[in-house]
């Protein structure tokens, strides 16, 4: 019987099918054992065509692996992006600085494929409001590019060994809530002084546990002073002109006072006992923020023996329209503090002349009364 032919159209390589004769034995001259299955040729990742056997064991080998993907593969829902930034400490100024470079690849949250990311970072433990930072938001893209630095103020050593710093990217939705992109943490006790390191890091959607945002402390520690937040003061007494120069320069992370998370603050300064008009002072408001710079300096005349045994208050408050003002915290400086506070005050008797800065904390202790 003639033989017949015929071509496999399906996408590969052309195969002839077999012979008739091999699913008809009758046909052959002789009795013979049917053609072992065929295995189906599949194109592997390396170009090459492999069989169905070895499909299976490409396929076990990604199981074993937990699945792996490449990068960017849409079907993959556990793989939301990338985020590449540097962290710097300047312990001279009390400052840390964070550079959020970019982001690879993240997770499209928008109907067009794309997504509207930014980057916001909190200091934990604490307040979120006090010591939240972001980035602008970039439009349409899946690969921002910000190269944008955020500064925290009034970080010490101290906090460096106990603080975690948490960068969240989040979607930008106009008509409802931003969307949760992923996160990631970093311990800030493993970055050294003066060191910029740079991170590459995958963003994970860690699950969130309101009480990781708390500052947990041993008995007895400082919450109050953590929870009000950090003022910066500067002190220059200048003999010549027997005058005290007071520099209230900023505050940072102070507790939020108003029903929007925020708070209006502005400072109090008076120099005890108290001289009348001539030793009360008020700084501007700063309106919604809970890291209000204000740069402005007062001037008391006093002789500076009798300057040893004066005592400065600084108070911080919210203001309140048509209100009583509410306390924020408060530090007293003069020869009857300790630690930091009467150091600072004889740093500014010693050197004359010289500006003295130092961050204090803000404590509810000793609240003057309101205006």
């Amino acid at each position: 019987m003639q033989e017949h032919f015929a071509i496999n159209v399906c996408p590969g390589p052309i195969l002839p099918i077999p012979q008739i004769s091999d699913f008809f034995p009758r046909f052959h001259d002789f009795p013979i054992a049917p053609p072992p299955p065929r295995e189906k040729k599949i194109l592997g990742e390396d170009g090459e065509y492999h069989g169905e056997r070895d499909e299976e064991k490409e396929r076990e080998r990604r199981e074993e692996n937990g699945g792996d993907r490449e990068l960017g593969d849409s079907d993959d829902e556990t793989y939301l992006g990338t985020l590449e930034f540097t962290l710097h400490f300047d312990q001279e100024n009390n400052c840390l600085h964070c550079t959020i470079q970019k982001a690879k690849g993240l997770k499209a949250m928008d109907s067009n494929g794309l997504a509207d990311p930014y980057v916001k970072l909190h200091l934990l433990p604490g307040a979120s409001k006090a010591n939240k930072l972001r980035t602008k938001t970039l439009k349409n893209t899946l690969n921002p590019v910000w190269n944008e630095t955020l500064v925290y103020h009034g970080i010490t050593a101290a906090d460096m060994t106990t603080k975690t710093l948490r960068l969240c990217v989040c979607d930008m939705d106009r008509l409802g809530r931003n969307e949760f992109i992923g996160e990631v943490r970093v311990a800030l006790k493993k970055l050294r002084e003066g060191e910029n390191k740079k991170y590459n890091m995958g963003l994970e959607r860690i699950t969130q546990n309101k009480e990781s945002n708390h500052q947990v402390v041993e008995q007895g520690g400082p919450v109050a002073e953590e929870e009000r937040g950090r003022i910066l003061v500067s002190l220059c007494y200048v003999a010549e002109k027997s005058t005290l120069c007071v520099g209230i320069i900023r505050c940072a992370h102070l507790a939020a006072m108003d029903s929007n998370g925020y708070s209006d603050p502005f400072v109090k300064i008076v120099l005890q006992p108290d001289m009348g008009k001539k030793s009360k002072y008020k700084t501007t408001v700063k309106k919604k923020t809970l890291n209000p710079e204000f740069n402005e300096e007062f001037f008391y005349e006093v002789p500076k023996d009798q300057l040893a045994k004066k005592t400065l208050e600084i108070s911080v408050w919210d203001y309140d329209l048509g209100m009583s003002n509410d306390f924020i915290g408060g530090v007293e400086l003069g020869i009857n503090a300790k630690g930091e506070k009467l150091k600072h005050w004889f740093e500014c008797l010693k050197f004359g002349g010289k500006k003295v800065e130092y961050w204090h904390a803000l404590t509810q202790q000793g609240a003057p009364s309101s205006d």
